[in-house]
C-alpha cells in the first residue's frame, strides 16, 4: 500500500544529524511511518518547508518539502495548495493520513475524489474532539471538524477518545501510541528530581511547573520548553532564569532527549489536555515516576502505580511531590512499576498492525 503523511516537521524526528525539534505528534507520523515503510509499504512524509533538503530517504520513508503550509497563515496556505496537490498526484497514494488538529484535513478531504485516496484522521488531543477547537479556533477549526466528519477512517488513541467519538457518532478504530527506541541503554544515574518537557503553549501551563519548582528550592529540577508561543516563552524563560534550583533547556534533539528522562525521578505533567503523552512514554522508558496535576489517560498512572495524578487539586500535588522526593524507596519503585506499564500496553509491531486492521 501507498501512504501519504502531511506532517509539519516529522523528517526532524526521522532524521539522525537534525537539530531541530517539534512535537509529540510529529514524532508519532514520523514513528508511525517508519513501521509502516519496514513492512514493505511505500511511505511519503511531507514536510514543511524550512529549508531542508527535498526528496530524501530518511529509515526507509522519503520525505518531501510540500510548502509552508505548516506556518497556518492564509497566504501561505494558498501557496502550498498546488504543492500538495502536485505531490498527491505523482504518488497516487492509497490513503492520506494526518495526526492532530489542522484546518488542512478538510483541505484534503476536498481534493480526495481528485486522486482517490481514503482519508485518515489520527487524534492528538482530547479537545479536538470534545468540541473545544471550533470554540476557540474560530474558522480554522469549524473546518478542522468538518475535516474530521468527513474523514474515511478515524483513530482514537485512548478509550475516552473512542468514547467522545461515539458521542459526535463517528466510527473510529483504537490505535496506541509508538515508542521511540532506545540508541543506548539506560546508565544515567537519576540526578534530576522533576523534569518537565513541552511545547511552550497555554494548554500545558508551564508557569505551574515553575510554581512548582519555587515551593521546592531543594528539588532538583529541568525544564525542556521549546519556543512556540513567543510572549509565553519569554515569559517563562525569564522567570525559570531567577530560580537557582532550574536548569532551563529551549531545544534538545530527539536523539538527544531520551537522556534526560533517563536522568529524572518524575517527570511532570501540567497540561490542561492531551491523548497520551509522548512525554509519559519517554519517562516510562527511562525508569521515571509520572506527575500529574491533570491527566491519566485510561487511568493507566493509577492502574499501574507508576505515579500519581492529581486530579485538578493543585495543594495536594504539591504535598505529594514533596512527600515522594522525601521517600527514595517509593520513588524508585514507582519508576520500575512505569516501566512495567510500558512493557505491558505498548507494543510497535502490535499498534502497527492495528493501525492496518483499522483501516479495513
Amino acid at each position: 500500500m501507498k501512504f501519504f503523511f502531511l506532517s509539519s516537521h516529522a523528517h526532524y524526528a526521522l532524521d539522525p544529524a537534525a537539530t531541530r525539534v517539534s512535537g509529540g505528534a510529529e514524532l508519532q507520523v514520523a514513528l508511525l511511518a517508519k513501521e509502516l515503510a519496514a513492512l514493505g509499504h511505500e511511505v511519503v512524509v511531507a514536510g514543511g518547508d524550512t529549508g531542508q533538503q527535498d526528496e530524501r530517504y530518511l529509515e526507509g520513508v522519503l520525505t518531501r518539502t510540500a510548502g509552508r503550509f505548516h506556518t497556518g497563515g492564509l497566504l501561505d496556505t494558498l501557496v502550498a495548495m498546488p504543492k500538495v496537490a502536485a505531490l498527491l498526484a505523482e504518488y497516487r497514494p492509497d490513503y492520506v493520513a494526518v495526526l492532530g488538529w489542522t484546518a488542512w484535513l478538510y483541505i484534503l478531504a476536498l481534493l480526495r475524489p481528485l486522486f482517490g485516496y481514503k482519508l485518515v484522521f489520527i487524534c492528538g488531543l482530547d479537545t479536538e474532539i470534545d468540541g473545544s477547537f471550533a470554540r476557540s479556533n474560530g474558522w480554522k477549526g469549524g473546518l478542522f471538524e468538518q475535516g474530521v466528519a468527513m474523514s474515511d477512517v478515524r483513530f482514537a488513541m485512548s478509550e475516552y477518545q473512542r468514547m467522545l467519538f461515539g458521542r459526535l457518532n463517528l466510527s473510529c478504530g483504537l490505535y496506541r501510541n509508538l515508542i521511540l527506541p532506545r540508541s543506548m541503554p539506560r546508565t544515567a544515574e537519576k540526578d534530576i528530581d522533576l523534569l518537565w518537557v513541552g511545547r511552550c503553549q497555554r494548554i500545558k501551563r508551564p508557569h505551574l511547573f515553575l510554581d512548582l519548582v519555587e515551593r521546592l528550592p531543594d528539588a532538583r529540577c529541568e525544564m525542556i520548553c521549546p519556543r512556540e508561543d513567543r510572549a509565553l516563552w519569554d515569559e517563562v524563560a525569564s522567570r525559570a532564569a531567577s530560580l537557582g534550583n532550574l536548569t532551563f533547556l529551549e531545544k534538545v534533539p530527539y536523539h538527544e532527549i531520551q537522556e534526560h528522562y533517563d536522568r529524572s525521578r518524575f517527570l511532570v505533567s501540567t497540561s490542561k489536555a492531551e491523548g497520551f503523552p509522548n512525554v509519559m512514554i519517554q519517562a516510562a522508558q527511562g525508569g521515571a515516576g509520572i506527575l500529574s496535576l491533570d491527566l491519566d489517560p485510561d487511568g493507566l498512572i493509577e492502574t499501574f502505580r507508576a505515579g500519581f495524578c492529581a486530579k485538578g487539586d493543585s495543594e495536594s500535588f504539591f504535598d505529594e511531590t514533596l512527600r515522594l522526593l522525601r521517600d527514595p524507596i517509593k520513588s524508585a519503585k514507582m519508576g520500575k512499576e512505569a516501566e512495567r506499564m510500558l512493557m505491558e500496553w505498548l507494543d510497535n509491531e502490535k499498534n502497527t498492525q492495528a493501525f492496518l486492521e483499522g483501516l479495513k
